[in-house]
């Protein structure tokens, strides 16, 4: 059994070797909630566009996510976050009807609306 990621590095490289992409992250959510760090932040990842399916929008999402958790947890992200490719181009909503949409342009978080992407508040909460 392999060990949860500690960095969202990690997760971008796991992903490329296979692993499913929504699950590493999780799990480097269980880690960073445990002991949030500065260190699980500031690793650039290997960018995944081109090498896995959506890899562009993955890429895109991690800088999000670090940017959110940094402003959360008062941790410092690496400059990687602010590479003028982890913007989206097109608005990408969780969401695909209409109400769904207007609700995520209300609803989502700073760090993911800045780069296009539209998820729920709570999109990073674990259970």
């Amino acid at each position: 059994m392999t060990s949860r990621p500690k960095n969202l590095a990690t997760v971008a490289k796991r992903t490329m070797e296979g692993s499913e992409f929504r699950l590493e992250l999780a799990d480097f959510l269980d880690e960073f909630y445990t002991e949030p760090s500065s260190a699980a932040l500031i690793d650039a990842p290997l960018r995944m566009a081109g090498k896995v399916e959506s890899g562009h929008r993955k890429d895109v999402y991690l800088a999000a996510v670090a940017e959110h958790l940094a402003r959360q947890y008062h941790c410092r992200p690496g400059e990687w976050i602010f590479a003028e490719d982890l913007y989206l181009e097109k608005p990408a909503f969780a969401y695909q009807s209409r109400s769904g949409r207007i609700f995520l342009l209300k609803e989502s978080p700073p760090a993911f609306k800045s780069r296009n992407l539209f998820v729920t508040a709570n999109v990073l909460s674990r259970v």
